[in-house]
């Protein structure tokens, strides 16, 4: 298996490659080990909707291949989880804490909270970032989940209020102590207001989006400066990456893609992927698919890469995707000169 980390090959004094081999990062600060691939629960939690019916899943789901994908990606390797109250409304922990039973024990799991919704309605109702609803909405997830502590604890609202987060964040301090939570983070593309949470002791990670055509530097460069994890959500671009959209082709109305809100780019509403972000993955495919990968794979490698602090979460709804997603962790990240040849193409 090929090391994850994208550090320089050593060799000892015979010649032969001494760089130790894992599919492990460690997740910032909190010493807490993952596998260098974490899964997003996102899309396994089905179809919801704003009160304007505007959809926030990806459409129709088959909850038994979801806790099927979910315990096949344990089988191979994959450790960490990554979901949402408010993915599904509800939903997607509900199944999470199902499919993974007697094996809580063996993964780190990762939740957020900040989102109001309606189960019984499966729609989403606003938000809330008053310390009150945060400890409401932490017992609602451990509930959910069938687990008495969360692992990685991330408040969801990518524009939050600094002053407000630093209230928050002393909170997520009191979870700690009291054994709620193992350590938190932020869920926010805004490395000032990341940095806001990191001035906690338990901090230990950034979400935010990334991947090979949206990268974000300043995120990274924090994360790497207060060695932080870099939780990447959109690895793949919301599927452009996968090889598996064209143009012009629309997608079901239950999927957030076929009306794509204002901070999701490379969709357009009523005729599916832009033929642009399309043309750029095409050029990027003979790079991408070197050494036996898919273009998937590839987009993996990219962000392995990139930084010795990344993680990505790739979504999944079946044990088909789960499989190749998971593939991807014995083919490591791309080389130095490929990593040259993907900016070359973009042009940056």
């Amino acid at each position: 298996m090929e090391t994850i980390e994208n550090d320089a090959t050593e060799n000892d004094a015979t010649g032969n490659d001494a760089t130790e081999h894992k599919a492990t990062r460690t997740l910032g600060r909190s010493g807490i080990e993952v596998s260098a691939l974490g899964f997003g629960c996102w899309a396994i939690g089905g179809e919801w909707w704003g009160a304007d019916g505007q959809p926030y899943g990806w459409g129709k789901v088959d909850d038994e291949e979801s806790v099927r994908a979910i315990r096949r990606a344990l089988d191979l390797g994959v450790t960490f989880f990554d979901t949402a109250d408010n993915y599904g409304t509800g939903h997607s922990e509900r199944l999470l804490g199902r499919a993974l039973g007697k094996r809580r024990d063996d993964v780190v799991i990762a939740t957020k909270w900040g989102n109001l919704f309606d189960e019984s309605t499966r729609t989403a109702g606003g938000q809330d970032d008053s310390p009150a609803h945060a400890r409401r909405a932490l017992t609602a997830s451990l509930e959910r989940l069938g687990t008495d502590h969360i692992d990685l604890y991330q408040f969801h609202m990518n524009d939050g209020d600094p002053e407000r987060a630093a209230e928050l964040r002393e909170l997520c301090e009191e979870f700690v102590r009291e054994g709620l939570i193992r350590a938190y983070g932020w869920s926010t593309d805004d490395a000032e207001r990341a940095a806001v949470f990191a001035e906690g002791p338990h901090c230990t990670a950034v979400q935010h989006a990334m991947n090979l055509l949206q990268d974000a530097p300043e995120i990274v460069a924090l994360c790497e400066e207060l060695n932080l994890a870099s939780v990447n959500r959109s690895p793949l671009a919301m599927g452009l990456l996968t090889g598996k959209h064209s143009a012009g082709k629309a997608l079901e109305a239950g999927d957030i893609r076929s009306a794509p809100p204002a901070w999701l780019p490379g969709f357009t509403e009523g005729t599916g992927a832009d033929a642009d972000w399309l043309e750029r993955v095409e050029s990027l495919r003979d790079i991408l698919t070197s050494e036996d990968r898919t273009l998937t794979q590839g987009a993996l490698a990219w962000l392995w890469a990139r930084s010795p602090r990344t993680v990505p979460i790739p979504g999944f709804r079946s044990v088909a995707q789960a499989e190749e997603n998971a593939g991807a962790l014995a083919k490591g990240p791309l080389t130095p000169e490929q990593m040259a040849e993907v900016d070359r193409v973009l042009g940056r």
